[in-house]
């Protein structure tokens, strides 16, 4: 674990920091562009755009998080992962932690519980493959199903992080048994900032660097005041590009300056969770719902 993190006090899964700020990385590539239709892989501007992610933003992300000493998690679908031997490991290999991201990057919402099943135990094997410890979850579009969390607990893994239930890490039960959730939220996730594309339509703005770190910091100056987890999440084909990797670096600074601000992978607040007594489970069940009064 990061050693901001570990100087704190036992028990506490921000050991002494204000603010623990997990810094995740979605290497999607063409996977989320494929996932809207087949073919799409005819648009050969598109599928650059995509591939600009892990050819050219990761290597500059991964120089940057050594040059900054601070260490992240990379979501990574399978399908990515197995086009491209090698990815995975070079991750881990600069200290970071690779996570699952479904196999072919459908939402597990659209998917039938079989193929759900079927997705995250191909992107399973295609690490295990690969020799990559997978220990975390993140859905698709964080559009995970009911099923989702009895997946990630059946499957050994220790943690997910699609939800949304609270800015602090909580316990989730299964039938499977317990695992911790790291949740998201909209706020801190760069494609609301940046993504852009004419077809498919995955998003019609693109906000100033600028802007993006005001709203990052702010965020941050938020959690530090009530002791959350800032779970950021930016893709490489969008913050890969260079005035959005200067504004990522800025966001590192600021956080480092702050002087109460720690990092980690996820998998270590994960852990750091489920040994603190005072992260408790929250409800996490589907509503009953009347058709008579929301029909589908």
């Amino acid at each position: 674990m990061d050693a901001d993190v570990a100087r704190g006090g036992a028990g506490s899964w921000r050991g002494g920091a204000a603010a623990v700020v997990t810094l995740t990385f979605d290497v999607d590539a063409e996977a989320p562009i494929l996932a809207h239709g087949g073919r799409y892989a005819r648009h050969a501007s598109t599928m650059s755009h995509q591939s600009y992610g892990p050819d050219v933003g990761l290597p500059r992300i991964l120089d940057l998080l050594e040059e900054t000493q601070v260490p992240a998690t990379f979501f990574v679908p399978g399908w990515v992962a197995e086009r491209r031997p090698g990815l995975a490991a070079s991750i881990v290999e600069r200290g970071h932690e690779v996570a699952h991201h479904s196999y072919a990057h459908r939402p597990p919402v659209s998917m039938s519980p079989q193929e759900e099943r079927a997705d995250f135990v191909r992107a399973l094997e295609v690490f295990a493959g690969q020799g990559i410890e997978i220990t975390g979850f993140r859905a698709a579009l964080w559009e995970a199903s009911w099923l989702t969390t009895e997946l990630v607990a059946e499957y050994g893994l220790r943690y997910d992080s699609s939800l949304m239930g609270d800015d602090r890490p909580y316990r989730v039960g299964t039938a499977r048994g317990e695992i911790v959730e790291l949740p998201v939220h909209w706020s801190l996730d760069d494609w609301e900032q940046y993504a852009y594309l004419p077809e498919p339509n995955i998003g019609a703005v693109i906000e100033s660097p600028r802007k993006v770190l005001e709203l990052w910091r702010a965020e941050l100056d938020g959690m530090r005041a009530y002791g959350c987890l800032f779970n950021l999440c930016v893709h490489p084909f969008l913050s890969g590009r260079p005035g959005r990797a200067l504004a990522l670096r800025q966001f590192i600074e600021y956080a480092r300056e702050c002087g109460d601000v720690a990092f980690a992978r996820c998998r270590d607040v994960a852990d750091a969770a489920l040994a603190d007594p005072g992260v408790r489970p929250r409800p996490h069940r589907r509503p009953r719902v009347d058709p008579d009064v929301h029909p589908d």
